[in-house]
């Protein structure tokens, strides 16, 4: 039996992230499949990873990710939230470099819902004078 050391949950657009931290070599595995084979592109990898490459602990513990909802890239910042609150609980001491970087703040930016009576969001229809 693998037991848990820290639980975090991130959030982004509309993804949301369930974030297992255990001791081991550094794997990341997002929704049973690894990291690089999950996201599709180097940046996106690069997002879930920032939070281990600042606090320096990219080998010391192995993750475990279920994320649902939202786009690639949505999801990808879904992570970093959560990795970053699972590290904090971890360790206390993680809190001022996550901090600096920005990753213990939810974004909380969403897509604007659509109006009635528009096209879009805020797309008005085209104005005719006569």
């Amino acid at each position: 039996m693998v037991k848990n050391i820290a639980i975090g949950t991130g959030r982004r657009k509309t993804a949301t992230a369930r974030v297992f931290v255990r001791e081991g070599s550094g794997k990341v595995v997002v929704n049973g499949k690894d990291l690089n084979a999950y996201f599709a592109t180097p940046s996106q990898v690069l997002v879930v990873r920032q939070p281990l490459m600042v606090t320096s602990s990219e080998n010391k513990y192995d993750i475990l990710i279920n994320v649902v909802g939202g786009g690639l890239d949505g999801q990808a910042g879904a992570c970093l939230h959560g990795i970053s609150r699972a590290l904090l609980q971890i360790d206390q001491s993680n809190h001022t470099a996550l901090k600096a970087n920005g990753f213990l703040t939810r974004d909380s930016r969403m897509v604007e819902r659509k109006k009635y009576g528009r096209r879009g969001a805020r797309r008005r229809f085209q104005f005719s004078k006569r």
